[in-house]
């Protein structure tokens, strides 16, 4: 038995850094990815795709492991980087994008994540787990946006 976790979030923020260093940090998987926590492996699987594979979380007699694979498309003129999730590759699917705009004194970040999570438990737990989940996901964002934000010189 197994249930899915559906998380979709949002967030926007602006930092000191000028466009092309913000841009030129995102739309480098291995170097954006190096601030996101909780990563065990980012596996690059060519042509623009990767597969992160996230450190176990531990719930009560619960432990589960995040794994997907997404392809990231770049482009410098519009200021997107932007991923779509690779079918038959973990127990996920996730996409979303970066929309990073010029302010001349700061840059302005856009980030959307989509994410689809199957989890090996039977869909009573879904009460339960869903929310803990959800969290936890949640806070390894803002994580990593407090790391980005660290690294661009602060936010203004």
């Amino acid at each position: 038995m197994t249930m899915n976790i559906n998380i979709d979030l949002g967030y926007e923020f602006e930092v000191k850094a000028s466009v092309k260093e913000v841009f030129d940090v995102l739309a480098d998987v291995p170097t954006s990815a190096s601030y996101f926590p909780n990563v065990e492996q980012l596996v690059d699987l060519g042509g623009g795709a990767y597969r992160w594979e996230m450190a176990k979380i531990g719930i009560a007699q619960i432990h589960l492991q995040t794994i997907y694979a997404s392809k990231y498309t770049s482009n410098r003129a519009k200021g997107t980087v932007v991923w779509t999730p690779i079918k038959g590759e973990g127990n996920a699917l996730v996409s979303g994008s970066w929309k990073i705009t010029d302010k001349k004194t700061s840059t302005h970040i856009v980030l959307k994540i989509s994410g689809e999570l199957t989890i090996p438990l039977p869909s009573l737990m879904k009460l339960v787990i869903a929310p803990v989940v959800e969290a936890e996901f949640e806070k390894m964002i803002e994580q990593y946006i407090a790391n980005l934000s660290k690294r661009f010189g602060g936010e203004v």
